[in-house]
């Protein structure tokens, strides 16, 4: 982790140093590009056209550094795309690797795991063997094999794992931070533009340039700062990918390193499993040794064999433990079954208890129903209905609940039964593969035994050979030969046998991962399983609530069955009291119509009886019409429980009111046994008393009619009718009546289902009408839009239209345009035909008058100046020739261009419109001009035409005059003659010069004319432009014709040079405001798509959101309506279930993390098997890692897409770098030049200065020795003759005079003669000194006539001087004039550029407006043809929703049918139950003898009854119309009302658009008009400005041309000395200003230069905190993370601890369940046995009390003088407490005799305080026989039991019990067993605090011995923990009681 970090941080820095690098060197360059600007405005050329030629050098420097950077850039572009490409590929390539590279570990660790269980299975074997072959009686050999141990190294999983997830998690960190920062950039770059945009808007121009320049410096910060973020990323990167490859490399080599340890150890196993095959071998030690000597080089293979063995071995053992793990799972698995069996059979029991009680309550019900059924009165059916009722219920109850158990009783028998089934199939296939590879492992075994046998055949021919070898030495050499070559092949077959032994051992190990990939999956299973249990065990305690619920259920029913069974006797009694009554009551009745049929039959009028008769069948079918309605009424009335028992008693009232009536009508039958009459009149009292009673009880209840009906029933019945059939008839109606009671409840239940479903459907259709009506409103805003869209396609067809006039109006106009052009240049082509004759006039007055007129010089001489000045004309023309051909070139490029752009412009007819009228005016105005153009130049051809004729009247006259003169100076002046020819031919030149200009300006007006008609060809937009453009072309071409006339063209030609400077600067501003547009276009352009795939995103989802809509009503039209209540019940428990399953799986998921936490930090006790566990949870967590990574990685791509559009943004900066670096360069190299340059100048101008004064001394000297020449000079000429050297001085002279004539640029190079002469006159002079001095007088005359001469000079030279220096003041002046003028200019020029920008601006603002209403109306399309969408699906859903509602209505329907057809069998049943009882009259009849009446009795009923069912069913139908009729035209209500509703919200919609519209066309209306009056007044400002320069061009040219005048005199005037003066002098002030500004430079580069590194020191130091600060929260990060671990792991282990707790209590407590029933069956024998033993002792104590054993005496004699004499005294109080002595008297016994009685006997017999200390052993139940032995014997035996040598009894105390944790991880101690028997139990607490010492399990809890018996007997108890158990020792036979007896004492 260091070192990783000591690279990041490494890495970091050199990444800062880097940023560090690159920020200074580009502040440099930006510091060294802004002073060269502020240079380039500081410099100041002399001259306007200089300064052109300058800057337009610059320019196409600047131009071709563009171009270049612009290459590079996109070349760079490129560059950073592909790199980018390559890096995403690369971090893909590398995710892969690493996912390969894990899944190679986790497979190489796996198979590390396999060798390592290979080993021990290996190992184990050779344990095996080599206990055989001790078994054999083979001595031992392989003592090492024994003695090693192997190393097992637990290999934690990879190493990295914890510095991979660090990395990742801080890679994850810094990923968020950058994309915090990129986020926080953006929105600052947002924000800077939203300031850019308003301040575009609103502020100044001034302003706007001030916060771009701010907006620029920000945005190359903030690009420095991404470029500086996105290099520390990728250096990070690198480092990560660095580690990640150094972290493969170490885990691949130590893979290697392990690989090869193991093959290294399976080859010492195979080793030493051949040593143990030699050591088999029965040889002598001498034999061994002589072999082991002989036989050295060979053992080396079987070393190697005895290796693999050893790795076999280890191989087995890990196998076995792996059988044994696999074997403790399914012992797990058998107890989980057994429990769930045991939990099954519970179930059982508690069904079969709960069936039976079921049985017995339904023996009971049927019992009270028998005697509710007895009852015949309706006393008894008053007071027991409701119980019943209620007892029917709960059965109901009881009877779903017990089918609920039972089906929940057989899914868990089920499911015990398939996992029994799982498990099996597991257990099966695991014990099958590892039978099969014990198998092969046996197999194996059995060929190395094989081979090992072969070998030991192979080592008896050896020692035989050797036998023979020591008997001839010389035969043994050959035989070692063979031998070699033997042990060779040997040992190739052995490699060969190795290679095999590999290829099984890969075979095998590829078993064993199979195996675990098996196990893995049992384990998979058992977790389900187990969860399973879980749930069972959650079921179970519901089970057990639910048991307890129902136990007290049923107690209650046994109440209330008690309650009941009181009731029915009581009932009985009533009952059987009831019967009798009624039985004397029968016999009454009998005996009274025995007597009334003897009466009948006594009297004739049989007709009254049969009138009776009848009227009682009326009655009783009115009665029971009255029944049935009673029994709809009852139906209603079934609710109304809870009056039942108050209306009871009034019912028992009524009943006794009945009684009484019957027992009047009885005695009023007895009375009428002769009146008839009488009794007809009380049937009628008592039909209409009935009547009444009914009338009252209709609204009550059922029972109340069933008994009037049961009595009036019983009454017809029982004259014919056995109780028996009442009885069967009774439980009919009973079950009946039950069964229509379920109806009614399954009825009400639908009926409640139906109304849910209803208020259901309801909702669904309020929320589709809610969407309907959305979706209308949003249809009716579209129809809306699409009207006004509509009127607006209308409008601008009409505007088209009218534009179409307007462009015809405009091509009539271009047309008179054209005509206008060609007769403008007719009249110039006129203009200057008569100019040219003009010409030719003044041509031929200058040679009619060459002699006459003077003035001829000076014409020649203007004419000159004119002909230089045409040809600069010429050479600027041509020049402008050029440029308009590029102009021309680049308007056909423009008119393509214009071509695509007016198909865009046809929908900008608003815009268009207006430049339109403004086209108009601007025409107009241009007609306007040209016609007074053309008036001004028909004036002039006027008056040109009258100076002509003038002219020629003038020459005519003067010819003659002029002629004369002529000839007079023809004779006068010759030289005058040679200078008029001269002037002839130059005359010649200049007409054809003129000719050729004339030519020229022809042609030029012809291009002109054509370009006008390609102006007028162009787009509409530029036309404004270019007809100005012509204007001014005009007037300079006007202007140029009359320069051409006037002499007056200098100034011209100056004004035409600072326009072409002033168009040219203008063209290079256009040109970069054009770059600037295109850039801020494609800007635009990039953000326009960025917000378009924005919008195309949104209506994608809104799509996807429509498409969801419509699947969900697609899936509300599909769902069943008909879900019912318990679906959605059973729904809602499966999903609790699945929340308690995914509450456990987070629970056990914990856990699991919190397990592997620990495992990690703790040591590593467990095997190999347990990290395969580890890794297999730890790749569940890896997938879930895997998901979440992947979440991470998409949004990591949408990082690194906002990183690459930084990187690219990034590109051009560092292309902006380099470019100023290489200026940087430059400008360097320059600067160095500039030095030398200069240190050469002031070099040259000292030597220069110091030239200069020798020349002025040599001068002085040269004027001093002219003088003296010139005197003797005078003196020679005068004495010539006499004296002859005079001739060479004269020859001097001459050239002296020559010398000073000539000019001094000579004088350097003649000095040197003159020196030489000098010499050689001094010479002469010496030779003549007597004539030198004779003549020194006049020399002296001479050099003072010279000196005045000099004097003279002086004051001349001085004055000539002080002219200069006026003129140059003059001259400075004027150039200061120059310069004001040119800033004028220049400030002028730069408002029209930013009045040209703020234009160019508008253009694009409007540009930008048109695309935006073009993509609005795009989008209204778009937004259209959704609606049309949305439309047709909201027809469908409408369509739907009107199929929902017929088949809603039909349903309805069909409902109504259904409840028509339900009463329809009502109604059959009540008229089956009235032909019933019509039958039983016949019956009745028939018995009588009256079945004729009855028979027609039953057919008009019959008939009746079909008509009633006739009526019911019209009235049935008519009722289902009249509701159809009802909701139809509920239905067509609802339908007209939302019709309604939407007529109005579309009106609504309409207005509010209209509105809408009339808001926006005013604001478009109103935008336009301010646009116009913008242009308006910019147009204005501009003419303005126009005047303004015009005005001061014209001063400029007029001033410069006054300058101009004054420098050409001056300059002639100045002298070629002055001049090289001069420029020395210019070059040294440039000099000089160069040395100041780059001093400057240097200062402010050393201050830009410190400014940075502090800000950069700042970065650093800021940057330094900030790392600091987050290593800080890391570190504390980290600490809270373990003290959190520490935390979770003590939690686990306190958790596991509990739930180990819980499960053992869980078990022990079901074992102690079990063992206290077993126990209390025990007991209850033991009882019985105690007692008769406690019989039996005291029979024994009875029978010998008193009496002393004489062998125990004799013991106690013998031992009493073998003990020594200090232990004496002991024997003798035993003796003593046998023989029944008390204390007090041994006490006195003893101190008489004065001898210390020992204590050793109470460790025996328990007498005294030693009786804790008595080893007693637990009796068996075998041995009861020893009771009826004596005491004596018994102890004998205990002393016997206790000398022999036993095993220790086992501890099972509680605190002895192993912890569980412990079970496997115990280490080898060297103690003995005996040590670790007797440890101490807080040995075991202080090693495990966690673990619980009351848990212990049922081996540990209960004694292993059960004790014979419970008794208070000491012998009879087992041991306890409180008496201490000794150890066992070995006692030899020869050694007697006394002995033993010494030994236990001394322990």
């Amino acid at each position: 982790m260091a070192s990783w970090l000591g690279g990041l941080g490494s890495g970091l820095g050199q990444s800062l140093g880097q940023v560090g690098d690159s920020l200074s060197s580009l502040t440099g360059q930006i510091s060294s590009f802004t002073k060269d600007i502020l240079l380039e405005g500081a410099e100041e050329v002399g001259d306007a056209a200089t300064e052109l030629h300058v800057s337009n050098s610059r320019l196409r420097e600047i131009e071709s550094i563009n171009a270049a950077q612009k290459l590079e850039n996109d070349r760079l572009k490129k560059v950073c795309s592909d790199l980018e490409e390559k890096h995403e590929a690369a971090e893909l390539q590398i995710k892969q690797l690493s996912i390969e590279y894990r899944n190679q570990l986790q497979q190489k660790e796996v198979e590390i795991s396999h060798l390592k269980a290979r080993q021990n299975a290996l190992q184990e074997q050779l344990q095996k063997v080599q206990t055989a072959q001790l078994g054999a009686g083979v001595l031992p050999a392989a003592t090492a094999s024994a003695s090693y141990v192997p190393e097992v190294r637990h290999s934690s999983g990879f190493k990295g794992d914890d510095m991979d997830f660090g990395d990742i998690i801080w890679s994850q960190q810094e990923i968020n931070r950058l994309s915090n920062e990129v986020s926080r950039l953006e929105s600052e770059v947002d924000h800077w533009k939203q300031i850019a945009v308003s301040s575009k808007v609103q502020g100044t121009n001034d302003a706007e340039q001030s916060e771009i320049c701010k907006l620029q410096n920000v945005v190359k910060e903030l690009k420095q700062n991404l470029s500086q973020e996105i290099d520390e990323h990728q250096h990070e990167l690198s480092v990560l990918q660095d580690a990640h490859r150094q972290k493969l490399v170490e885990l691949s080599r130590r893979h290697r390193e392990e690989l090869r340890e193991y093959e290294e150890r399976i080859e010492e196993l195979e080793n030493r499993l051949q040593q143990d095959g030699v050591s088999t071998d029965a040889m002598d030690d001498s034999k061994i040794t002589e072999q082991k000597r002989k036989a050295q080089s060979p053992d080396g293979g079987q070393v190697e064999e005895l290796r693999v063995v050893k790795d076999l071995e280890e191989e087995i053992r890990k196998l076995n433990h792996q059988l044994s793990s696999a074997k403790a799972e399914n012992k797990n698995l058998l107890k989980e079954q057994e429990f769930a069996k045991l939990e099954k059979i519970q179930i059982a029991q508690d069904y079969e208890k709960l069936k039976s009680d079921f049985d017995a309550l339904q023996r009971s019900v049927a019992e009270q129903g028998a005697l509710l059924e007895e009852q015949k009165q309706p006393q008894s059916k008053t007071s027991l209905p409701q119980d019943v009722v209620s007892l029917q219920q709960a059965l109901l109850e009881a009877e779903n609940e017990i089918a609920r158990l039972s089906s929940l009783n057989q899914g868990l028998e089920k499911e015990l039964t398939s996992a029994q089934h799982k498990h099996e199939n597991i257990l099966s296939s695991n014990t099958e593969d590892q039978n099969s590879e014990i198998n092969q492992l046996r197999q194996d075994l059995e060929r190395k035994e094989h081979e090992l046998d072969e070998s030991i055949a192979e080592r008896e021919t050896l020692i035989a050979e050797l036998e023979e070898l020591d008997k001839q030495n010389q035969e043994a050499t050959q035989h070692m030969i063979t031998l070699k070559e033997q042990l060779w092949k040997q040992h190739t077959e052995t490699d060969s046998i190795i290679k095999q032994l590999k290829l099984d051992i890969d075979c095998e190990r590829k078993k064993v991962s199979e195996l675990e990939t098996e196990k893995m999956k049992a384990i998979k299973e058992l977790d389900s399983q187990k969860e399973k249990l879980s749930h069972c065990s959650y079921a179970l305690n519901d089970l057990h609530i639910t048991k307890q619920q129902l136990q007290d259920n049923i107690k209650d029913f046994q109440e209330q069955l008690r309650k009941a069974h009181e009731c029915n006797s009581q009932s009985k009694k009533e009952i059987e009291e009831l019967q009798q009554r009624l039985k004397e009551r029968e016999e009454e009745l009998c005996v009274s119509l025995s007597k009334l049929t003897e009466k009948s039959n006594e009297e004739s009028n049989h007709t009254c009886q049969d009138l009776i008769l009848k009227d009682r069948e009326v009655e009783i079918a009115k009665l029971q019409n009255d029944v049935s309605e009673n029994k709809r009424i009852n139906e209603d009335l079934q609710k109304s429980l809870s009056n039942l028992r108050i209306e009871n008693g009034k019912l028992m009232a009524a009943i006794e009111e009945l009684k009484q009536e019957l027992s009047d009508a009885i005695s009023e039958k007895k009375k009428v046994h002769l009146e008839k009459d009488t009794l007809v009149e009380a049937l009628k009292m008592e039909k209409r008393q009935l009547e009444s009673e009914l009338n009252e009880t209709e609204k009550r209840l059922l029972e109340q009619a069933r008994n009037y009906e049961k009595t009036i029933e019983d009454l017809s019945k029982a004259r014919s009718m056995d109780t028996s059939a009442l009885q069967l008839e009774h439980e009919r109606l009973v079950k009946l009546h039950q069964e229509k009671d379920f109806k009614l409840a399954e009825l009400k239940k639908t009926i409640e289902q139906m109304e849910l479903d209803h208020q259901e459907t309801k909702e669904m259709l309020t929320t589709s009408l809610g969407g309907q009506k959305q979706l209308t409103d949003l249809i009716k805003e579209k129809e809306v839009f699409i009207e006004k869209y509509k009127n607006q396609a209308l409008q601008a067809k009409q505007e088209l239209e009218e534009y179409m006039k307007v462009s015809k109006k405009q091509d009539v106009l271009k047309q008179n345009l054209e005509e206008k052009d060609r007769s403008l240049a007719v009249m110039k082509e006129e203009n200057n035909h008569l100019k040219e004759e003009i010409e030719r006039l003044k041509d031929q007055q200058s040679r009619s008058t060459p002699v006459v007129e003077p003035k001829t010089l000076d014409i020649i001489i203007e004419l000159e100046s004119e002909v230089t000045q045409l040809k600069v004309i010429k050479n600027n023309l041509e020049e402008e020739i050029k440029v308009h051909k590029k102009t021309i070139e680049d308007q056909n490029q423009a008119t393509v261009k214009l071509q695509q752009s007016l198909q865009e412009q046809r929908k900008e007819i608003d815009e268009s419109k207006l430049q339109c009228q403004q086209m108009n005016v601007t025409h107009e105005r241009l007609f306007l001009e040209k016609d007074e153009e053309i008036k001004n130049l028909q004036k002039t051809i006027e008056q040109i035409k009258t100076q002509l004729h003038k002219e020629r009247q003038i020459i005519q006259t003067d010819a003659s005059d002029l002629f004369q003169e002529t000839k007079v100076q023809t004779l006068n002046g010759e030289n005058g003659n040679e200078k008029h020819d001269l002037s002839k031919a130059e005359i010649e030149r200049l007409v054809k010069g003129i000719k050729e200009r004339e030519m020229e300006i022809k042609l030029l007006n012809e291009k002109n004319v054509s370009l006008s008609q390609q102006i007028d060809q162009l787009s509409k937009d530029e036309v404004g432009k270019l007809t100005r453009i012509i204007q001014e072309k005009d007037l300079e071409i006007q202007a140029l014709n009359a320069r051409v006339s006037s002499a007056s063209y200098r100034q011209d030609v100056l004004s035409l040079q600072q326009q072409l400077q002033a168009y040219v600067l203008e063209r290079e501003q256009v040109l970069a405001v054009l770059s600037e547009k295109t850039r801020e276009n494609s800007q635009l352009k990039t953000e326009y798509r960025n917000i378009m795939d924005m919008v195309a995103a949104k209506e994608a989802a809104l799509v996807r959101l429509q498409e969801e809509n419509r699947r969900l009503s697609n899936r509300s039209e599909n769902s069943s309506q008909d879900m019912s209540r318990e679906t959605i019940q059973n729904l809602s428990r499966i999903i609790r279930e699945k929340d308690i399953e995914i509450d456990a799986l987070s629970q056990k998921c914990q856990t699991l993390l919190t397990v592997l936490q620990t495992s990690s930090t703790g040591a590593d006790n467990g095997a190999g098997g347990v990290n395969s566990n580890q890794f297999e949870e730890l790749l569940q967590e890896r997938d879930k890692l895997k998901q979440q990574v992947k979440k991470m990685e998409e949004w990591k791509q949408q990082v690194i897409t906002t990183v690459q559009n930084m990187q690219h943004e990034s590109a051009h900066l560092q292309e902006e770098l380099h470019r100023l670096q290489a200026q940087i360069s430059v400008e360097s190299d320059s600067t160095s030049r500039l030095q030398v340059d200069y240190n050469g100048l002031i070099q040259s101008y000292e030597q220069n200065e110091k030239k200069l004064k020798s020349f002025s001394q040599e001068l002085a000297q040269v004027q001093h020795s002219i003088g003296q020449l010139y005197s003797t000079k005078d003196l020679l000429l005068s004495k010539l003759d006499l004296v002859t050297p005079s001739v060479a001085t004269a020859a001097t002279v001459s050239q002296l005079s020559g010398v000073q004539c000539s000019p001094p640029e000579a004088l350097s190079e003649e000095s040197k003669l003159l020196q030489n002469e000098l010499e050689q006159l001094k010479k002469k002079l010496q030779e003549k000194d007597s004539t030198i001095r004779i003549l020194q007088e006049n020399n002296q005359r001479l050099s003072d006539s010279v000196a005045t001469a000099s004097e003279i000079e002086r004051k001349s030279q001085e004055g000539t001087e002080s002219e200069m220096r006026q003129i140059k003041e003059k001259h400075d002046v004027l150039q200061k004039s120059l310069r004001e003028k040119d800033i004028l200019i220049k400030s002028k020029s730069d408002q029209l550029l930013s009045v040209s920008e703020n234009l160019s601006n508008k253009e694009n603002e409007n540009e930008l407006l048109k695309q935006a209403v073009t993509n609005l109306k795009e989008r209204n399309l778009i937004l259209e043809m959704d609606i049309r969408k949305l439309k047709e699906e909201n027809e469908k859903i409408v369509a739907r929703c009107r199929e929902k509602e017929t088949e809603f209505r039909a349903l309805q329907e069909t409902n109504m049918q259904f409840s028509m057809m339900l009463k329809e069998k009502e109604f059959e049943s009540h008229s089956m139950k009235e032909k019933a009882l019509a039958f039983e009259k016949l019956l009745k009849d028939k018995e009588q003898g009256k079945t004729g009446e009855l028979n027609q009795l039953l057919n008009e009923v019959k008939s009746m009854q079909e008509k009633a069912v006739t009526f019911q069913q019209e009235r049935d139908q008519v009722m289902v119309a009249l509701k159809q009729k009802q909701m139809e035209s509920s239905a067509l209500q609802s339908e007209v009302q939302h019709l309604h509703e939407k007529e109005q919200r579309l009106n609504q919609e309409l207005e509010r658009l209209r509105n809408h519209l009339l808001e926006m066309e005013d604001s478009y209306t109103r935008e336009a008009l301010a646009a116009e009056d913008r242009e308006v007044k910019l147009r204005k400002k501009v003419l303005i400005l126009e005047e303004k320069l015009a005005s001061s061009s014209t001063a400029v040219e007029n001033a410069s041309h006054q300058a101009s005048l004054q420098v050409e005199s001056l300059q002639e005037q100045l002298n070629l000395v002055s001049k090289q003066r001069d420029e020395t002098m210019l070059q040294l002030t440039i000099s000089q200003d160069q040395v100041k500004q780059y001093a400057l430079s240097l200062a402010n580069l050393q201050m830009v230069l410190e400014q940075f590194q502090q800000e950069e020191k700042a970065m650093y130091s800021a940057e330094l905190e900030r790392h600091q600060k987050q290593s800080a929260e890391w570190k504390k990060k980290a600490e809270n993370l373990e003290e959190k671990v520490v935390s979770l792991q003590e939690s686990l282990e306190e958790a596991n601890a509990a739930l180990d707790a819980a499960s053992r209590l869980t078990e022990q407590l079901d074992i102690k369940e079990e063992q206290i029933e077993e126990l209390k069956k025990e007991g209850e024998v033991r009882r019985e046995m105690l007692e008769d033993m406690q019989n039996k002792l005291m029979n024994l104590m009875n029978s010998t009390e008193g009496k002393v054993d004489k062998l125990l005496m004799r013991n106690l004699f013998i031992g009493h003088f073998h003990t020594p004499k200090n232990k004496r005294l002991e024997v003798l109080r035993l003796m003593g407490s046998i023989l029944g002595l008390k204390k007090e008297e041994l006490d006195q016994l003893l101190s008489e005799e004065q001898r210390g009685v020992t204590r050793w006997v109470t460790g025996w017999l328990g007498g005294g305080a030693g009786s804790k200390s008595v080893p007693s052993t637990p009796l068996r139940p075998t041995h009861q026989n020893i009771f009826n032995s004596s005491f004596s014997e018994l102890f004998v035996k205990f002393l016997e039991t206790e000398s022999s040598p036993s095993l220790p009894p086992p501890k099972l105390s509680v605190h002895h019990m192993k912890p569980l944790g412990a079970a496997g991880t115990g280490k080898t101690s060297s103690t003995p067993p005996n040590s670790q028997m007797q440890d101490s139990p807080v040995s075991g607490v202080g090693r495990r605090p966690d673990a619980n010492p009351f848990l212990a399990p049922r081996s540990a809890a209960v004694p292993l011995i059960t004790p014979a018996s419970s008794s208070g007997h000491l012998l009879m108890k087992p041991i306890s923990d409180a008496l201490p158990t000794f150890t066992p020792l070995p006692v030899s036979p020869d050694a007697s009681a006394g002995a033993v007896l010494k030994d236990l004492l001394k322990q």
